[in-house]
């Protein structure tokens, strides 16, 4: 099981599942990432906190922690 908070900086990945509470999934959803949607990592932060990506071509700055409840392929 990979997740996002694992995938490489230049790589497209897709979503596979979604893990975490009701609050947490609603969140991720909410912000356009669903089931097999693809996501291009465009950069992860020095720290590794947060991981800007591009879904549905807009770009979005997420968490570590959200982006731990993501799974990808």
């Amino acid at each position: 099981m990979m997740t996002l908070k694992d995938a490489k900086c230049g790589t497209t990945v897709t979503v596979t599942a979604l893990n975490g509470g009701g609050a947490i999934k609603r969140r991720i959803m909410d912000m356009g990432i669903t089931k097999g949607v693809q996501i291009f990592v465009r950069k992860v932060a020095p720290l590794g906190d947060p991981v800007e990506i591009t879904v549905r071509n807009y770009e979005l700055s997420i968490r570590k922690a959200d982006a731990q409840n993501i799974e990808v392929a």
